[in-house]
């Protein structure tokens, strides 16, 4: 998937960062592969070039998962901040509290990210309001520099990243000014091809029969094709629900229960309910157990 001009970059990025032990932890392999390979390899050269990401598709494909996967490639931990209301630039940066009688400054997710070299995730960063958008600013500039007030001005560490993600048309988003949007490279992320769904379910599940990858990867796209036509609104096609109904499966629910709890019940509408319930019926026999969807 990388070719070797690629795998030697990867390499002497790693071998000239070292990773202080009290983050190593935070150093782990991604659950699941991400399976685009122009993508991955777009990304990891923006990376290479040390450029801050910003990645921008609907729900579905494969952002965190490229994240994770970015992160444990190039041996970096990984923080997280999720934007919402509420988040402003304590909450980011970190400040001060008290601690055994002492007042000590507790560091947020963007002073580790920037201290240790680390991965910063933006996670829904179309969500961000102005406190927490002027933060931004400041570490996704040329100059990497953190102030954090009354403290210090802290100098990004060389192998830090910011990676940001966004989905369009969520509720409480808004569109990204011009000068934050200058300071990333721009991944727009590709809906999941049929093909690729199928190596990630053989991936992840190497003894699921050919019969039921091919249904559960029909079943997904008949969803995907739902929402785009309108029919689903409250809910929307997402593979993590699925692959959580396959563990459920493994703990010997019956297929359609499984189903039930991790797609069908996420929506609070008795017609998308009952939409969903039909497209199951259509895809999957009754009383299905995991030694029908699973060789022993």
């Amino acid at each position: 998937m990388i070719n070797e001009e690629l795998e030697n970059k990867i390499k002497i990025f790693r071998d000239s960062y070292d990773i202080d032990p009290s983050v190593k932890d935070l150093i782990k392999k991604a659950k699941f592969p991400y399976v685009c390979e122009e993508i991955y390899k777009e990304a990891i050269s923006s990376i290479l070039a040390g450029k801050n990401l910003l990645l921008v598709g609907d729900k579905s494909t494969g952002k965190n998962v490229l994240v994770e996967n970015l992160a444990y490639l190039f041996n970096r931990p990984l923080w997280t901040s999720s934007f919402h209301i509420n988040i402003d630039a304590y909450d980011l940066i970190g400040g001060d509290t008290l601690k055994n009688g002492k007042i000590i400054f507790r560091p947020g997710p963007i002073y580790k990210a920037a201290k240790y070299g680390g991965f910063g995730v933006l996670d829904e960063i179309n969500m961000a309001k102005n406190e927490a958008i002027a933060v931004l600013h400041e570490i996704l500039d040329y100059r990497r520099m953190l102030e954090i007030p009354g403290y210090e001005n802290l100098k990004l560490h060389p192998a830090t990243r910011f990676i940001a993600t966004m989905n369009y048309d969520y509720e409480g988003t808004r569109d990204l000014n011009e000068a934050l949007l200058s300071r990333f490279v721009i991944i727009q992320m590709p809906i999941i091809k049929k093909d690729d769904l199928k190596l990630l379910i053989k991936s992840q599940y190497k003894n699921m029969k050919d019969e039921y990858i091919d249904n559960f990867t029909s079943f997904f796209f008949d969803l995907r094709l739902k929402a785009e036509n309108g029919e689903l609104l409250t809910v929307s096609p997402d593979l993590r629900s699925l692959f959580d109904s396959f563990d459920l499966i493994k703990e010997g629910l019956n297929l359609k229960n499984a189903l039930k709890l991790t797609v069908v019940n996420k929506s609070f509408d008795e017609f998308e309910k009952k939409l969903i319930e039909d497209l199951i019926m259509t895809r999957f026999k009754d009383r299905t157990y995991y030694k029908d969807v699973f060789n022993e």
